[in-house]
C-alpha cells in the first residue's frame, strides 16, 4: 500500500569510463529468447550425424572485425522519457543456423586484420618475418587475462560473518537481474553459514530447470513440528483483535484519501477501547494476556491521536499473536528416484525464506541453518552433492495472480557449516547451469547501457531496437564460428556430452563477441539520446559505466541525470524526498546502515511488521523495493522520517520507478494493482501532487554513506541525543559531508 513506513528497495551509482572492451546484460529487456530446451536442436543434430570435421572454420563465418553502428532510422528518437517499460522482443539480424547465409561484408578484411593480430607473418630462411623480426622476438608472452581484465567486484574468500546486508558481487552474462548476486555469512553456534543470494532473471530460467531431475508428481504424509503464532483465548472471546482492526481500518481510510474523521470512525474506536480497558482490569491475567491487552491498547492511542489531529497513515496493523510448536502433518513431494543421468535431485516444495536473526544493538545476522518462514508459492530444494544445495523459487511455478510475485526467481546456494566457501559459491552456480564468472570491468557497460535503456524508456526506438538484434546476430556467428572451429572434438559425442559442450560454446561466444555487441548497442543509444556518436557518448561528464556500491548493494547511474545534475536539482527546487519509518525505532535501522526492502529485510533477520503493507506488497511486486515519497521541502517536520533536501543525490540511481499515488509498487500486471501511470521520469516525478505518491528504489538505500539522507528527525530530544550517541559509539561523525549533530534533529 502506501509509503510512509516502508523500509523497502534498490540503488545505483557512477565511476570511470570504458571504451573498447565491454560486459554482459543484466535488466530483462527481453531481447534474446530463452534458452533452448535440453533436447538437441536441428544444427545441433547435424553435428552429431557429420562424419567429416571441419578443421578450418570455412570464410562466411568469419565475423567482421569493424564494430560498424546500429542501423540508423530517419525517424528514430530518444522515445518517451521512461514511463513504458514493456520488454521488446528484437529479431536476430542473422539467424546462425546451418546453412544460412551469413552476411559477407567485410569478411576478408577480417580475416587479414586477425591474422595481422596474431603474428601470423611469413619468415624467411634465417628465421627472420616479414617485420624484421627474429620469431624469439615476435614470440610475445601473453598478458595475463587477470591482469588485463579484472573482476569488477572480487569474490571474497571468506565473506565477513553477520554482515547482515552480505557482500555483493557481479556475475557476468544475463542470468542475474542487475547481473548481481550477495554472499553473506550467517553467524550461527557450528560456524559461518555462506549463501550466495541472487535473483535469476526469467530468461535464464529454462536453463535453470534443464539442470534439475525434480520429483514433484508422487506426494508422501510426513509428521513435521512448525512454529505458528496463534491468538489468545481471551483474545478470540472477546474478539479484541476484530474491534481494534475495525478501528485502525476505518480511521487509515480518512487519513489516506485526507477525509474528515466521521462519526462511524470515533465509535468504532471507542467501541475496541472499551473493550480492552475492561479487560485491562480484569484480575488473574497470565503475562501474555497482559501483554496481548497492553499490545491493543497502544494501538488505538495511535488511533485515537490520528482521530484529534489527522497526519500521515498509520504503520501496518496485526492482530496480536503469540508463537507456539505444534506437530503437524504435511504432504510434501517423495524424494526423487535416482536423478538421470547429468542432473541434479531436486524436490519440488511449498515455498520458504532464510529465517535469520539481527541483533538490533549489533546489526548482526545469525542464522542456524535449517530454520525457514512460510511463503505462498512453490520452491526447488536442490541437492549439489557433498553437502551443498540450493533452493529455487521458479517463475514457471508460481502464478503470479495467486502467489508471492516477489520472490519469483529467487535463488539461494548453500555452503556446507564453515567459512571459506566464497568462490566456490558463485563456481557452484555452473551446476545449474548459470554463468558462474565474475564480471570483468569490460562487461560492466554492458550492463549499464541496458540499465540506462530501460531507464530512459529508450527501448522503444527503431535504433536500439536494431542494435540489440544485431547484436544478437553478432553473437549468433560467433557460436557458428566457434563450432566449426571445435568440429572435430565434437564429432562423436552423445547427445548429454554434446548439448553441454555446445552449452559453453555459447558462454564463450557471448563473452568473446561482447566488446562488438556494446560498440553497437552504444552507438544506437547515443544517437537515440542527441549524441554524435558513441565515442561522444562515452566521453561525455555523466556516462559512467561502473558500478558503485550502496550499502549492501551495487547500483548503476543513468548517465542522463549524471550528467545534467543542475537541470535535475531545479525541477526539484522546493522538494525533497521523504521516508516515514513509522513506529521503527530510529537506532535500530541504522543498525544495518541501510534502509532496506521487504524481501531484503527478510534475509537479514528483520521481523515482519516493519513496513506498512508488507503483505500486499509480495503481492503486488513491490516487495522489492523501498518506497520515498516527493514532498514540499517542509521546514519543520515530524519526527520518525528520513529526509533528503537534494533528491538528485538518489534521482542518479537508474533502478527507480514511480506512481503519483498509491499503487503498492505494483509492477505485477496480474497482481490486483494499477500499473496506469508508472513513471522512470525524474523531471514528471518532480511534478508529483498527490499526497500518497511514491517512487520506488530496488533492494534499499545505502543510509551511511553517497545516499545517506541530510535530515534524520527524530521524534524527541532524548531521541536525538540515544542517536548521537550511537553514531559516537559506531565512530561515525560525519554524513556525505555534514556533521551528524546537524543531520539528526528532533521534533520536540
Amino acid at each position: 500500500m502506501g509509503t510512509n513506513s516502508k523500509s523497502s528497495h534498490a540503488s545505483y551509482a557512477v565511476s570511470p569510463t570504458v571504451t573498447t572492451d565491454s560486459p554482459s546484460a543484466p535488466v530483462a529487456l527481453g531481447t534474446e529468447p530463452p534458452p533452448e530446451p535440453a533436447t538437441l536442436t536441428d544444427w545441433e543434430t547435424e553435428l552429431l550425424q557429420s562424419t567429416a570435421p571441419a578443421t578450418e572454420p570455412p570464410a562466411e563465418a568469419a565475423i567482421p572485425e569493424e564494430d560498424g553502428g546500429a542501423p540508423a532510422s530517419a525517424g528514430d528518437s530518444a522515445g518517451g522519457a521512461g514511463e513504458d517499460t514493456t520488454e521488446v522482443a528484437a529479431e536476430p539480424a542473422y539467424s546462425g543456423e546451418v546453412g544460412a547465409d551469413p552476411p559477407s561484408e567485410g569478411l576478408e578484411e577480417s580475416a587479414a586484420d586477425q591474422q595481422a593480430v596474431e603474428g601470423d607473418q611469413p619468415a624467411n630462411e634465417d628465421g627472420v618475418d616479414a617485420s624484421g623480426l627474429s620469431a624469439e622476438e615476435v614470440q610475445v608472452e601473453e598478458p595475463d587475462e587477470e591482469e588485463t581484465d579484472p573482476p569488477l567486484t572480487p569474490v571474497p574468500d571468506e565473506p565477513p560473518v553477520g554482515v547482515a546486508t552480505g557482500t555483493p558481487v557481479l556475475v557476468g552474462g544475463e542470468d542475474f537481474i542487475n547481473s548481481q548476486a550477495t554472499l553473506v555469512a550467517y553467524a550461527s553456534a557450528d560456524g559461518p553459514r555462506e549463501v550466495l543470494l541472487a535473483h535469476v532473471s526469467e530468461e535464464a530460467e529454462s536453463k535453470l530447470l534443464e539442470a534439475l531431475s525434480v520429483s514433484g508428481t508422487k506426494m508422501v504424509d510426513v509428521e513435521v513440528e512448525e512454529e505458528v503464532k496463534e491468538r489468545l483465548a481471551l483474545d478470540k472471546e472477546k474478539q479484541l483483535g476484530e474491534l481494534v482492526t475495525k478501528a485502525t481500518t476505518s480511521v487509515q481510510h480518512k487519513l489516506k484519501d485526507n477525509l474528515p474523521m466521521s462519526e462511524a470512525s470515533i465509535q468504532k474506536h471507542q467501541q475496541a477501547l472499551d473493550a480492552v480497558n475492561s479487560v485491562l482490569s480484569s484480575a488473574d491475567l497470565s503475562d501474555a494476556e497482559k501483554e496481548m491487552a497492553q499490545y491493543y491498547l497502544d494501538q488505538l492511542n495511535v488511533v485515537g491521536e490520528k482521530i484529534n489531529n489527522g497526519g500521515e497513515t498509520m504503520p501496518h496493523f496485526e492482530q496480536f499473536g503469540h508463537m507456539v510448536t505444534k506437530t503437524v502433518t504435511k504432504q510434501i513431494p517423495a524424494p526423487a528416484d535416482e536423478p538421470e543421468p547429468g542432473t541434479l535431485a531436486a524436490q519440488l516444495r511449498d515455498a520458504s525464506r532464510i529465517k535469520a536473526q539481527l541483533d538490533p544493538q549489533t546489526g548482526e545476522s545469525s542464522w542456524d541453518g535449517t530454520s525457514r518462514s512460510k511463503a505462498n508459492g512453490k520452491e526447488y530444494s536442490v541437492d549439489l552433492s557433498d553437502g551443498w544445495s540450493a533452493v529455487y523459487r521458479p517463475y514457471a511455478a508460481n502464478d503470479p495472480s495467486k502467489t508471492e510475485f516477489s520472490m519469483r526467481g529467487q535463488l539461494e546456494v548453500h555452503a556446507p557449516v564453515g567459512g571459506g566457501h566464497g568462490k566456490e559459491l558463485v563456481d557452484r552456480l555452473e551446476q545449474l547451469h548459470l554463468v558462474n564468472a565474475p564480471m570483468t570491468a569490460s562487461e560492466g557497460e554492458w550492463t549499464y547501457l541496458t540499465n540506462n535503456v530501460a531507464a530512459q524508456g529508450l527501448d522503444k526506438g527503431a535504433a536500439v531496437k536494431a542494435a540489440f538484434a544485431e547484436a544478437k546476430g553478432l553473437e549468433d556467428l560467433q557460436v557458428q564460428e566457434l563450432v566449426h572451429q571445435q568440429a572435430s572434438s565434437l564429432i562423436g559425442l552423445d547427445e548429454d556430452a554434446l548439448h553441454y559442450q555446445v552449452k559453453r560454446i555459447q558462454l564463450e561466444a557471448a563473452k568473446t563477441v561482447l566488446p562488438k555487441k556494446v560498440a553497437v548497442l552504444r552507438e544506437a543509444v547515443a544517437k537515440a539520446t542527441g549524441f554524435d556518436s558513441g565515442d561522444a557518448l562515452a566521453a561525455s561528464s555523466g556516462y559512467d559505466p561502473t558500478p558503485a556500491t550502496s550499502g549492501g548493494w551495487l547500483t548503476w547511474s543513468r548517465f542522463d541525470v549524471a550528467g545534467n545534475a543542475a537541470e535535475v536539482s531545479k525541477a526539484f527546487s522546493g522538494k525533497s524526498l521523504t521516508h516515514n519509518i513509522g513506529g521503527g525505532e530510529m537506532t535500530k535501522l541504522f543498525a544495518t546502515g541501510v534502509l532496506a526492502s521487504t524481501e531484503k529485510r527478510s534475509v537479514m533477520g528483520i521481523g515482519g511488521g516493519v513496513g506498512m503493507s508488507e503483505a500486499a506488497d509480495k503481492y503486488s511486486g513491490g516487495a522489492n523495493s523501498v518506497f520515498l515519497r516527493v514532498r514540499n521541502t517542509p521546514s519543520n517536520p515530524g519526527g520518525g522520517r528520513l529526509i533528503w533536501d537534494d533528491p538528485s543525490v538518489l534521482m542518479r540511481r537508474s533502478d527507480y520507478y514511480a506512481y503519483d499515488g498509491d499503487h503498492y509498487g505494483a509492477i505485477n500486471p496480474a497482481g490486483g494493482k494499477s500499473m496506469h501511470g508508472m513513471t522512470r521520469d525524474p523531471m514528471k516525478i518532480a511534478s508529483f501532487s498527490q499526497s500518497n505518491n511514491e517512487i520506488m528504489f530496488r533492494d534499499g538505500i545505502d543510509l551511511l554513506g553517497a545516499e545517506a539522507p541530510s535530515r534524520i528527525m527524530c521524534e524527541y530530544a532524548h531521541e536525538r541525543t540515544e542517536m548521537l550517541e550511537f553514531f559516537k559509539k559506531r565512530g561515525i561523525t560525519h554524513l556525505r559531508g555534514k556533521a551528524v549533530e546537524d543531520v539528526v534533529q528532533s521534533a520536540y
